[in-house]
């Protein structure tokens, strides 16, 4: 086989599996390429999707001429199928992760069962790990129990039940199965002995059994149950069982542009995910998962001083990584440069204040009370961010230019003020109540002297410009002004005018400095479902939600961004689009319910 063989697939083209400690993407060919070991944020090991000749992949797939493929997941699971079916005959490869490995100290496990479906099927194997970003090959030897690959203190080792060979330091195979026959390909650390085939399969089976055991826990029964539930388990994937964090997306490098340098890491923690997590999870009856998020920001914000904290975290809760660019990696259909870490870290960014406080809201109305510690914690931050509500800073669409005055940035500073109002006035919690309701009032009426344009007749995005942005969308949904404000239905009105296309929102249409032209932003485009939902004009709604769910890709994901031409752009899979949709999907469905449509085509 040549170095370049595994399939060049799409973003789109890949389901997502995982153990909470990591995850790989498995494209619709049959190739996981891409995987980081062992951890989220651990250096890849498999990144052929950012560049197929030199990042690395594990493929197996069969001989069949003109097959089509089809995947999908396990009902209720993050396990996954795939599917080729010929004329001469048909195969189907199974894919998953044992969610509780680890949990005795071992380290992920990745199961791949082969069977011939019809017909007698020869498959090809190809296992080609490229350790630390594919900046290394490492080690290569072969053992009793398969090949082992290791590179300084990290070990991988292939084991199956078809015999391995090596060659150029790759494991390689090809192997003939009849109907019904089945072959074993089990990749982990080396950490026990290799399983057998009905081990493995016991294995596969213990993972399907407990994915099914907690989405069982899923208290949502609205319409669009399947495809909520697919954005729970997805996010689920995106949690660290370690930590209690989730990363905004468990990829790097995967390009907003076609072609050009807006390629980011997603694999740390934003701390404006908090309160859409937290809301999403506790109104799905996923407390155990909502709680765990909030205990890892408590301790963030524990170690941080005078109020101050950062808005993103590595998973452990120890700074994010220093950007860097890996030169090397031809970048997703030649989109350069692909980066590590993201230097966005150190910017100043107001809105997270009040998605902490947000969050630290709803835990201590549905999950558990705040502890006094808690709240002398709480009070410092709130404190702060009546302090800087007014500066300057770089916004939630982290802009890499001069600082601005953002509508959403103070927006959210109200926020952080009125929740801790919220708390203090309804749990009987001291606190300088006067100041606080002093400093929320002054946000509001700054924000609709500031923001509000009279001449256009909506708010606009800063003050420096005219220009409206998507993060506007989130005015009602944080309980800012009515959904039904006619100076915010004319905002809304403004946003689909300048920043729709379709169905879909994008972010904004200023000029960021930076090369290329995004794609539609996929949690905007929620964010104004629910807009609509809200406002009462729930046909609108219900058509552009159907229009959203047509953008998904195969298996029921969705990258940040949808492409003009609707093929996914950037990180992929995002928890912060599927945090969105089950927020719009949970209203929307509850606003249905309560009156029959009278929209007619």
């Amino acid at each position: 086989m040549a170095e370049a063989d595994a399939p060049a697939c799409a973003i789109e083209d890949h389901a997502l599996i995982g153990d909470m400690a990591t995850a790989a993407l498995v494209s619709r060919e049959g190739s996981i390429d891409f995987l980081c070991w062992p951890r989220f944020d651990s250096p890849s090991v498999f990144a052929g999707l950012l560049d197929p000749a030199k990042g690395g992949h594990f493929t197996i797939r069969p001989k069949l001429a003109g097959a089509a493929t089809r995947q999908l997941y396990l009902p209720d699971t993050n396990v996954v199928v795939t599917r080729w079916l010929s004329h001469d005959g048909s195969a189907e490869l199974t894919d998953g992760m044992r969610p509780v490995c680890g949990e005795d100290g071992g380290g992920p496990q990745i199961l791949r069962r082969v069977e011939a479906t019809r017909g007698e099927v020869t498959f090809s194997v190809a296992c080609r790990p490229r350790f630390d970003y594919a900046r290394a090959r490492g080690e290569t030897r072969r053992g009793k129990h398969g090949v082992s690959f290791r590179f300084g203190e990290l070990t991988l080792r292939l084991a199956s039940d078809i015999p391995l060979r090596v060659r150029g330091g790759d494991a390689v195979a090809e192997f003939t199965l009849k109907k019904g026959e089945v072959a074993w390909f089990v990749l982990d650390g080396g950490e026990h002995e290799p399983l057998s085939a009905d081990q493995a399969q016991l294995s596969l089976d213990e993972a399907v059994a407990w994915w099914r055991r907690w989405v069982a826990q899923s208290t949502y029964e609205g319409r669009w149950r399947e495809t909520v539930t697919r954005s729970a388990l997805a996010l689920k994937l995106m949690t660290s069982r370690d930590f209690g964090s989730i990363v905004a997306a468990p990829t790097f490098g995967l390009p907003e542009a076609i072609g050009f340098g807006r390629n980011w890491d997603y694999r740390a923690t934003w701390v404006r995910d908090a309160s859409f997590t937290v809301y999403a999870f506790m109104r799905l009856g996923f407390r155990k998962e909502a709680l765990a998020f909030v205990r890892w920001i408590a301790e963030r914000v524990q170690g941080e001083k005078d109020g101050v904290i950062r808005l993103m975290y590595a998973l452990d809760g120890g700074p994010a990584p220093a950007e860097e660019e890996l030169p090397h990696l031809a970048g997703y259909r030649g989109s350069q440069p692909v980066r590590i870490g993201n230097a966005a870290a150190s910017q100043s960014q107001l809105d997270i204040y009040g998605e902490l406080l947000d969050a630290v809201y709803l835990n201590d109305k549905y999950g558990q009370a705040m502890s006094a510690d808690g709240w002398t914690r709480t009070r410092r931050i709130v404190d702060h961010a009546c302090a800087v509500w007014r500066d300057k800073d770089a916004g939630i669409w982290e802009m890499r230019g001069e600082p601005r005055a953002f509508l959403h940035s103070r927006l959210m500073c109200w926020v952080a003020v009125d929740r801790a109002l919220r708390l203090a006035l309804k749990r009987s919690l001291p606190g300088p109540v006067a100041d606080w309701t002093a400093a929320r009032d002054a946000i509001h009426d700054d924000i609709w002297n500031t923001f509000y344009d009279a001449e256009r007749g909506h708010f606009v995005a800063s003050a420096e410009g005219d220009a409206l942005d998507g993060a506007l969308l989130l005015m009602p949904l944080v309980r800012f002004c009515s959904a039904t404000d006619p100076k915010w239905l004319a905002t809304l009105d403004a946003i689909k005018r300048d920043l729709g296309d379709d169905s879909m929102i994008f972010r904004y249409r200023c000029d960021d400095g930076l090369e290329g032209d995004e794609g539609a932003f996929s949690a905007c485009s929620f964010w104004y479902v629910e807009c609509l939902a809200r406002a009462g004009r729930l046909d609108e709604a219900q058509l552009c939600f159907s229009s959203l769910l047509a953008y998904r890709n195969h298996v029921g994901l969705y990258a940040e961004e949808i492409g003009l031409d609707g093929c996914a752009l950037g990180n992929f899979p995002q928890a912060l689009t599927h945090l969105a949709l089950i927020s719009a999907a949970h209203f929307l469905d509850r606003e249905l319910s309560g009156r029959r449509s009278t929209w007619r085509p």
